[in-house]
């Protein structure tokens, strides 16, 4: 992903934190000549027995993530080679009539994050449990209700034989947070402010982000 200088995160926090807030992720990978690449979407947590992706860099963290054996990216899996991770976090379109100034040209504010790396299929059913229970656990905390799952393993256990669960070793990041900073201070402040106006959290939550920037 080509990053100009200005949209550069200002450290490591801001990628690690848009991965773990928008963990629905697209898995690209290449495929043989016939089949051309492919792109799964899909939940990704970071791995519990590695360091905390806030406080280590993000190269050489461990992702957890599953996909239907029935879908035929898993068989290409096996394959080696790199694999892409994209995560999308927080965007919205910035309107000319927000900057109070002509000539003006229409935009698109958005964050996101490519990781690189190399997938490692879980062939162990029980080892391919706990990549779900981790799952389940890590989502429960930050989106749900904290869940208990206790009386549903058997019902896992069930449909364990469909799920194919992947550890991913990150190579490499880019992270683009794309948020006005090519623009005047005041325009920046307008930009923001018509964000946090308005009805739509995707809105609000760039605004935040906006907010945020040193």
């Amino acid at each position: 992903m080509f990053v100009p200088p200005p949209y550069r995160p200002p450290d490591g926090s801001w990628t690690a934190e848009l991965i773990r807030s928008n963990p629905l992720a697209i898995l690209a990978s290449n495929g043989s000549t016939a089949d051309g690449p492919f792109a799964t979407h899909l939940p990704v947590i970071p791995d519990p027995g590695t360091p905390d992706l806030l406080s280590a860099e993000l190269t050489g963290a461990v992702l957890l993530g599953h996909m239907n054996r029935a879908n035929p990216h898993w068989a290409a899996l096996a394959e080696g080679g790199t694999s892409l991770l994209t995560f999308t976090g927080p965007h919205a379109y910035v309107s000319p009539t927000v900057y109070g100034v002509t000539p003006a040209a229409p935009t698109w504010n958005f964050t996101s994050v490519h990781a690189r790396g190399t997938i490692e299929r879980i062939e162990s059913s029980e080892e391919t449990l706990e990549v779900v229970k981790a799952t389940v656990r890590a989502f429960e905390e930050r989106f749900g209700a904290e869940w208990d799952m206790s009386e549903s393993i058997s019902y896992f256990r069930q449909i364990l034989p469909g799920v194919g669960g992947f550890r991913f070793t990150v190579t490499g990041t880019d992270g683009m947070f794309k948020l006005s900073q090519e623009q005047a201070p005041e325009i920046r402040c307008r930009v923001q402010r018509s964000f946090t106006g308005r009805e739509c959290s995707r809105h609000r939550e760039t605004a935040a982000l906006m907010g945020s920037l040193p």
